[in-house]
């Protein structure tokens, strides 16, 4: 195919896409909103993406790179001299490097455990189970959905290799109290981990900002790692991340090395062996550009919008934010001080799509009831009234249509299903009876969200399983 051909077919499959820029996606993307920033990026990344990050040897200028970034990132996250790191692909890489690196470090504690605060990031539960750790979840405070310093304390045994707080946890964007936690973790000589890929490059210039934030970062005595991920609110291109080490000791047994053949000993910092220095040279590109000066600008104009919508969202009848968010993430749900509400936030959702809007829902748990998450990003600031307006209409519509109501038999038959169990028939049965064509026609999601909601996780996640290998299944 001529090339042109090539990007034509590309940029009609992109028509179905949610939009990238212009904040009408309130997850999965962050826009800076700043005009040539993209192409900024696009152009660095072009300059090196033909470069290879498994020699840093051959390729001093992406060590040069990577070495500016963690600095960088230190400076700005109370790092010392001593702080060390590493850019990785994103931040569960991050996260996930963090475990081993605490799994490894141990090796005489037989079934390491890592204790996590219920509220922290699936990543970490990715991490147990991909390196045979026992994950042991610790319940929140049910009205603040901040972790209970003194049962992350009692969770703490001689096994536990690693403690995990949030700075803020996605689910609510609440900060956890991480001086406390890091503390306790300390006096057992474990290491504590925070996760502030989300937040890690705003907090610190809302703080700046004049905004209270709670002690979060490599300052707070205890924390001895830290994950923030660039292409978040530093707004470089996917996928940039950087895992902090509060020294060279305690980063050591994130490495791999392996001379057991023939060829070049493999030696890796991260989990990758041939990473592109296209996403270093663009991350790099970005952070140059932009400067302490740019992030200060940016991080106002998303805590303007933060304060806008959550305003103007309390001021919708029927919706409220949940906990007191101190970041950039909100958590919009029905009001549950109304009896009946009269309206599902899953419609919600299937309105607000309708309308140019993407808000991701969220399911319920523990407290936690079905919500809808909203991450701000600086491209939002402007066009809150927009939002907001769209927002209440959705409201209107969701309960001129009522709750979803899921016919018996399909409650019954998620009631009787075993997880481990579940076969490709029974989840197109599932479909069936939810009036659903199938998992590649969906239009509006509330009904299988509504179904998805009435299933324990562990059945949730062995359909969204089947889900996934539906979507990715190739058409002939």
């Amino acid at each position: 195919m001529p090339a042109e051909q090539v990007l034509d077919e590309l940029r009609a499959l992109r028509t179905g896409d949610l939009p990238t820029h212009g904040g009408r996606t309130l997850a999965y993307v962050y826009d800076s909103g700043r005009a040539g920033l993209d192409e900024l990026a696009a152009q660095a990344h072009a300059l090196a993406s033909a470069t290879n990050g498994l020699d840093p040897t051959a390729f001093p200028s992406l060590l040069r790179m990577e070495n500016d970034i963690v600095a960088a990132a230190a400076a700005l996250l109370g790092g010392g001299q001593a702080t060390v790191g590493s850019v990785t692909s994103g931040g569960t890489e991050s996260c996930m490097l963090a475990v081993h690196a605490a799994r490894a470090a141990r090796p005489d504690v037989d079934r390491p455990k890592v204790v996590l605060a219920s509220t922290a990031h699936a990543a970490f539960h990715k991490a147990a189970h991909y390196f045979g750790i026992e994950a042991v979840t610790v319940p929140v405070d049910p009205a603040t959905f901040l972790a209970d310093p003194a049962a992350m304390a009692a969770a703490i045994d001689d096994r536990t290799v690693l403690v995990v707080v949030s700075a803020p946890s996605y689910a609510h964007g609440v900060v956890d109290p991480v001086p406390e936690v890091a503390a306790a973790a300390g006096e057992r000589g474990v290491r504590c981990h925070v996760d502030a890929c989300i937040g890690g490059w705003v907090l610190p210039y809302f703080r700046a900002l004049g905004e209270p934030v709670p002690d979060f970062d490599l300052s707070v005595p205890g924390v001895t790692s830290l994950s923030v991920d660039l292409h978040k609110y530093a707004y470089c291109p996917k996928g940039t991340s950087v895992l902090l080490h509060a020294d060279a000791s305690l980063r050591r047994s994130q490495f791999f090395a392996s001379a057991a053949w023939p060829g070049y000993t493999m030696l890796n910092s991260t989990m990758q062996s041939t990473r592109s220095g296209g996403p270093l040279a663009a991350a790099w590109a970005v952070l140059n550009h932009l400067g302490d000066n740019g992030y200060r600008s940016l991080a106002q104009q998303v805590l303007s919008a933060v304060r806008t919508l959550r305003s103007g969202i309390g001021a919708i009848e029927g919706l409220r934010i949940q906990g007191d968010p101190q970041s950039t993430l909100l958590s919009v749900v029905a009001d549950d001080s109304v009896a009946d509400p009269g309206f599902d936030v899953f419609t919600v959702a299937d309105e607000m799509t309708e309308r140019g809007w993407y808000l991701q829902p969220q399911f319920g748990f523990e407290s936690s009831p079905p919500n809808l998450h909203l991450t701000v990003t600086a491209s939002n600031h402007g066009s809150e009234p927009a939002l907001l307006a769209d927002l209440a209409s959705a409201v209107d519509a969701a309960r001129r249509s009522g709750p979803v109501s899921l016919p018996e038999e399909l409650t019954a038959a998620i009631a009787g299903l075993d997880p481990s169990g579940l076969t490709s028939e029974q989840f197109a049965g599932l479909l069936a009876m939810a009036g659903l064509e199938g998992a590649g026609t969906l239009k509006r999601m509330a009904e299988i969200n509504a179904m998805l909601g009435a299933a324990p996780p562990g059945l949730r996640e062995r359909l969204l399983v089947e889900f996934l290998g539906v979507m990715y299944t190739p058409t002939v």
